[in-house]
């Protein structure tokens, strides 16, 4: 909520993406993710342009796929949003070409927000007819500078680099406890 007051969130762009981590024990809520039976799970996060994450997760086991995620984690956003204060009425909603699917789009597009979407090809020959989904590729390049920042952070967590928790609960709430400090960094600065 003070974040909201003292402007430090500019929710006009939200960007989102998933990041995988990876499980030394095993435990619930594990997947294997295919790469060399790397076991973990996959976390899909929310962030303005100014780096605050504004839904913490949605996750789920490092074997799924990121892109029916986002249906689960559009309510939380908009709850969140709701209970700060926030009004996301036309704002963008920065995502990379694996969300690209008619049902994200509608998705999103329901809760009053605009995504910005690549189109993903998925070895098509002939482009796809209709008329062409809005996305401007310069908030995609943004989203580098905010997102995997975000997830960049994270990282400096050791705890968190490599899940050796068995109960995901007690994961979760580290992750959790993470982006609460990356989010009071604008507090820490002198």
């Amino acid at each position: 909520m003070q974040l909201h007051q003292k402007e430090h969130l500019d929710t006009s762009v939200i960007h989102g993406d998933g990041t995988t981590t990876a499980a030394k024990k095993g435990g619930d809520n594990l997947g294997f993710s295919g790469h060399k039976h790397l076991k973990g799970d996959k976390v899909v996060a929310f962030c303005d342009r100014n780096c605050n994450v504004i839904a913490p997760f949605i996750a789920a086991p490092g074997n799924r796929n990121e892109s029916p995620l986002l249906q689960a984690a559009l309510p939380q956003v908009s709850r969140i949003a709701k209970q700060v204060g926030l009004d996301l009425n036309q704002a963008l909603v920065s995502l990379d070409g694996v969300y690209d699917s008619r049902a994200n789009r509608k998705a999103i597009f329901n809760r009053g927000m605009v995504p910005n979407i690549p189109e993903n090809p998925r070895g098509r020959k002939t482009p796809k007819r209709g008329r062409k989904p809005i996305f401007d590729p310069a908030i995609l390049k943004e989203r580098f500078r905010t997102i995997e920042r975000v997830f960049a952070w994270e990282d400096k967590f050791r705890r968190l680099l490599l899940r050796f928790e068995r109960i995901s609960k007690l994961h979760y709430a580290l992750k959790t406890l993470a982006y609460t400090l990356i989010n009071l960094r604008h507090f820490c600065q002198s």
